[in-house]
């Protein structure tokens, strides 16, 4: 049974920086296709970065690129984002999401609604 399990959200001020953590099992993490996505109140989820952890290029979102990077550990299938110079527009619930490998990266980027697995969230409050 696939489980995501989100962690190291919090309350920062402007400028600074939260590495999220994202615990996953059920499945093989070395080969799978993931991303980080948000939701703040009244908005529509949004995708962050997507990337197969089996190699290749991370795809980020605009309106993140430069400011968060996506890893992995694949010895505690962990996924990791750091985010840095964060703003108050930062603020959000931020998940974790796994796909079905057959979409290219961009895809599921912008379309959240191809993850079939998601964790439950970790909010992330960046006051200014």
């Amino acid at each position: 049974q696939v489980s995501l399990v989100e962690s190291g959200g919090g309350s920062v001020q402007a400028g600074g920086s939260l590495r999220l953590s994202c615990a996953a099992s059920g499945y093989r993490f070395s080969s799978a296709c993931m991303g980080w996505f948000r939701q703040a109140p009244g908005k529509e989820r949004e995708g962050l970065v997507t990337m197969y952890t089996g190699g290749g290029t991370p795809v980020y979102a605009d309106s993140v690129k430069g400011r968060v990077t996506i890893s992995q550990d694949n010895a505690k299938s962990t996924l990791y984002l750091q985010m840095n110079s964060l703003k108050p527009e930062d603020t959000a619930m931020y998940y974790c999401a796994k796909a079905r490998c057959g979409y290219g990266t961009g895809e599921l980027l912008r379309r959240a609604d191809l993850m079939d697995y998601w964790g439950q969230g970790t909010q992330v409050t960046v006051s200014s």
